[in-house]
């Protein structure tokens, strides 16, 4: 990489992008990912401008076009870092836990007494507290009998940096952490933060996925939790995610979204409660 070396932190100007170079991007990122940057243009000078300087380019449309032609891994991780925002937190949206723990859980592990295997994914999970949060939950259910189910959770992004702060499992915690929740499911580290506990990250299978491929795992789903996702994608974007979702989800099986998304009239899932869907 080369870095220009332009003058300290107060004397950078962010480069420009053109018309013409930004709407290309846009479609790049649209067509490839779903995420809709149409309105972002100084969302992404602002955040791509050092970068892009500190690798050696000397225009926004060197980097497009480098990009648009090569499909450069390293670039296109480079995008997806600065232009999404991964942040989330313990016990987001707890209404939807309190739902997750006291209808949810009961009913899908009532289904699959038999054969005592759950299938829950966290749909762009970021920094993972949602699929570690959602397997203490399933724990604290089934207390002694956990040992007995598998209950592993597939956790995707399509973030690099954020699926690695995931695997890693460090955090500072809230307050709303259950005081027995920091004994039980977290190891203390040095700096006032808290790991994961192991038994809590070997429950979660960290994989990365891009929500506009196919959705052909090898299981259909009792819940995904799609939650802060959608918020990035436009009206056909989303509606065509949430078709792939349903034909994803078992037969009584569970969507949940973000409070601050809702789903089209026409979408195939019944609305069981505020961002709760049932197929």
């Amino acid at each position: 990489m080369i870095n220009t070396g332009a003058g300290g932190v107060g004397s950078f100007n962010p480069m420009t992008i053109s018309d013409a170079d930004f709407t290309r991007l846009v479609k790049f990122m649209q067509s490839n990912y779903g995420i809709d940057l149409s309105q972002k243009k100084q969302l992404i000078t602002g955040r791509l401008s050092t970068a892009i300087k500190q690798r050696g380019y000397i225009s926004f449309s060197d980097f497009v076009n480098h990009v648009l032609q090569t499909k450069d891994n390293d670039e296109v991780t480079l995008l997806l870092d600065k232009l999404t925002t991964n942040y989330t937190f313990f016990m987001r949206e707890k209404e939807h836990l309190d739902l997750f723990c006291q209808k949810i859980i009961p009913d899908i592990v009532q289904r699959h007494q038999r054969d005592k295997t759950l299938a829950i994914w966290s749909a762009g999970c970021s920094t993972g507290e949602e699929p570690y949060n959602i397997t203490m939950f399933l724990f604290d259910y089934l207390g002694a009998q956990a040992s007995q189910w598998d209950c592993r959770l597939l956790a995707t992004d399509i973030s690099n940096r954020a699926m690695t702060a995931a695997k890693k499992g460090v955090y500072e915690l809230p307050d709303t952490i259950p005081a027995d929740w920091k004994k039980k499911y977290f190891v203390p580290q040095a700096g006032g933060q808290y790991q994961v506990a192991p038994k809590v990250r070997d429950n979660v299978i960290f994989q990365p996925f891009n929500l506009m491929d196919p959705i052909k795992f090898r299981r259909k789903f009792d819940v995904i939790f799609c939650r802060n996702v959608m918020i990035y994608f436009d009206q056909p974007t989303k509606d065509a995610l949430v078709r792939r979702f349903y034909d994803a989800t078992v037969p009584g099986g569970y969507l949940l979204i973000s409070k601050s998304e809702n789903l089209s009239a026409n979408m195939p899932y019944r609305r069981l409660a505020p961002s709760t869907f049932q197929k």
